[in-house]
């Protein structure tokens, strides 16, 4: 164009050849290049794959939590046997001490009195006793019910990652079944085209977001959809048909068809 400092690829002092027919099946390839591109992005982006990621996360803490949880509940466990056996130990000193009273073995009064105090003392320490077991008690219960109520959570979230994953297994398959599909039928249509038309279509490729290869349609480049002025469009009607044409604005070959509108 007059005036301006970009360089217009329909103007090249050696452009590019190729046959108007493998032009026309560059748009072939673009198309199944497109579909490929599509079903591998639907592959890593599927609805699944998020929710997956955030149940496992969230699993995970709550697994985190539930072995805290079961810690807490061995421990108290272990606490509240032992305190059992010391109630037991307790109780069967009281026991011995009051048969040997009430069987007539203990016949010193001062022994007796001593005796006496003894099994008092027992009994507070058997009051006492029973009071921490019951405390024990009541907290091994409410860890037991909070350790229930974690494992339930995983449960759930073991069915739910079950059921995610057998959903995402079926839509891979489908969707590996079309890439694979896709991929087969571009590899006879890649090997038709000119050796020199595919090379420069793979390096356009790989810089303009995957589309390497656009129809001119009503005036318009279908890559980056911006319209054709008047003045490129002459130069572009008067370029002979295999004569292989480059979008002035973003460098995408450009096909030429019958709704061109040249």
């Amino acid at each position: 164009m007059p005036g301006s400092s970009r360089s217009d690829p329909s103007l090249e002092e050696h452009p590019l050849k190729a046959e108007p027919s493998a032009q026309l099946e560059l748009l072939n390839l673009q198309g199944l290049d497109a579909r490929a591109d599509q079903l591998r992005h639907q592959r890593a982006t599927l609805p699944e794959l998020a929710e997956i990621a955030e149940i496992e996360k969230r699993r995970t803490d709550v697994d985190n939590r539930a072995r805290d949880a079961r810690i807490a509940v061995d421990d108290l466990t272990a606490e509240q046997a032992k305190v059992d056996a010391d109630v037991e130990a307790v109780k069967a000193r009281r026991t011995r001490d009051r048969d040997r009273m009430d069987q007539g073995l203990i016949t010193n009064p001062k022994d007796l009195e001593r005796m006496q105090h003894e099994l008092e003392s027992l009994e507070r320490r058997i009051s006492t006793l029973e009071d921490e077991e019951l405390e024990v008690m009541a907290r091994l219960e409410d860890a037991q019910r909070d350790l229930d109520a974690l494992t339930a959570q995983v449960a759930e979230a073991d069915e739910q990652l079950a059921t995610l994953a057998t959903a995402r297994d079926a839509k891979l398959a489908e969707i590996d079944a079309e890439l694979t599909t896709v991929v087969a039928d571009r590899d006879p249509v890649a090997a038709g085209l000119p050796d020199d038309l595919l090379a420069l279509y793979d390096k356009l490729r790989a810089q303009k977001g995957g589309v390497g290869a656009a129809e001119l349609r009503q005036r318009r480049c279908t890559g980056c959809q911006l319209g054709i002025d008047n003045a490129e469009l002459a130069v572009i009607a008067a370029a002979p048909d295999d004569q292989v044409i480059r979008c002035e604005e973003c460098s995408r070959i450009l096909v030429r068809t019958p709704e061109s509108g040249l």
